[in-house]
């Protein structure tokens, strides 16, 4: 019994590789057609994967998409319009969509000393003191100009291009954020003059302030341990950022904690039409390749109907001989799909340079899955083949059928 079923196994497959090398021109023509399927399919889904990552990571260029600001309706004192810094122990830096960079502000009126000429001049403006460093992630998207070199103790500060264009760094020798000055002229407390002056642009209001560190941000507004807010850059999906934010706020109920929907509804609008377009656009290729294939099988079951009454003639069952067709469609999809779909992953990879200027990332999970669906479509797109089965042997042999 085992012997007969093995060579009933080795029949089977034998003539499965007859009927695919009996007509190679229609042979060829059957897997250019999946390949093509196939290899569009990867490309589209591909590029749809890497556009929830890449969308996401342009929408960061733009700023934080998350704010931490002292509750509604505080401001009844100085204490009561800020918070403590100590909420940053409470912000997770970890998130479903990955590493969330968080940054402390303290905002407050000021003025800029500077001196050139031997002549020491002043004007207000809004100080910002923060993480300098972590400035630049926030402003990955700022126009970050020329550096400035100046006395050889001190600290950093960071300008915008309208504080930048008053005070004109060429020929500056000296310049220090501080406190509003008193009616003489003369700042109240020490200053502490900046080592080197960085210039960026950024295109909004961010230009019109000067920033430095917090600590000298609160030394100067006499707020020790106070801040204004904190941004933070969520990474993710909008609903990632959401469950983040859910979560902080019930860590921090003291505070307000909110996104900036500018930014999280335009991302998730921005991408569902980039999905909702590749995916109607994938199910129209697989339709149009399933028709491609579904003629040329209709040519095959036009040809093979004596090949199949002389089977039944021979006692083959009609589902055994229904399954050698299956089986030759699912060879064909397992074929043109495997080939096709590298293709595909090879073709996003330049789509997505020429679209996002960055080659989109190949995603693992897309080879499967193109390839599994180039092989449903060549098995639906055998279906003219079930036709066969009604097949009478009595009827082909007459030259009926």
């Amino acid at each position: 019994m085992s012997a007969l079923r093995i060579g009933n196994r080795a029949m089977f497959w034998r003539i499965v590789r007859r009927l695919l090398g009996a007509n190679r021109g229609r042979l060829f023509v059957i897997l250019l057609a999946l390949g093509a399927g196939a290899a569009v399919t990867a490309a589209l889904l591909n590029l749809q994967v890497d556009a929830k990552r890449r969308i996401t990571t342009e929408f960061r260029a733009f700023g934080p998409n998350v704010l931490i600001t002292p509750p509604d309706g505080a401001q009844s004192s100085t204490a009561d319009s800020t918070l403590p810094v100590s909420v940053m122990d409470h912000v997770p830096l970890e998130s479903a969509g990955g590493h969330v960079v968080a940054s402390p502000f303290l905002y407050f009126t000021g003025a800029v000393y500077f001196k050139k000429a031997n002549t020491v001049s002043h004007f207000p403006v809004v100080i910002v003191g923060t993480d300098l460093p972590q400035l630049r992630q926030f402003g990955s998207g700022w126009q970050w100009k020329k550096t400035v070199q100046l006395v050889s103790s001190g600290h950093s500060c960071v300008v915008g291009a309208r504080v930048s264009s008053q005070i004109s760094l060429d020929g500056l020798s000296y310049i220090a954020p501080g406190p509003a000055p008193l009616s003489n002229g003369t700042p109240g407390v020490t200053l502490f003059p900046c080592t080197d002056v960085t210039e960026f642009s950024s295109g909004g209001p961010e230009d019109d302030q000067l920033f430095v560190t917090l600590w000298d941000a609160q030394k100067h507004a006499n707020l020790a341990d106070r801040i204004s807010l904190v941004q933070l850059n969520v990474p993710g999906t909008p609903q990632q950022a959401d469950s983040y934010i859910a979560a902080l706020q019930q860590q921090i109920p003291d505070a307000r904690v909110h996104p900036i929907r500018q930014f999280t509804e335009g991302e998730a609008k921005i991408y569902d039409r980039i999905s909702g377009l590749l995916t109607a656009t994938v199910v129209i290729v697989l339709v149009l390749t399933g028709l491609c294939v579904m003629a040329a099988m209709t040519n095959v079951a036009m040809e093979r109907k004596n090949d199949v009454g002389l089977m039944k003639a021979i006692g083959g069952a009609t589902r055994r001989v229904l399954r050698l067709f299956m089986v030759e469609a699912a060879l064909l999809g397992l074929v043109g799909g495997v080939s096709g779909a590298a293709v595909g992953i090879l073709l996003s990879i330049w789509l997505g340079k020429q679209v996002f200027g960055v080659a989109a990332q190949p995603r693992l999970i897309v080879y499967p899955v193109a390839v599994a669906l180039t092989m449903i479509v060549a098995i639906l797109s055998a279906y003219p083949l079930r036709r066969l089965a009604s097949i009478r042997p009595a009827s082909v042999f007459r030259g009926e059928a």
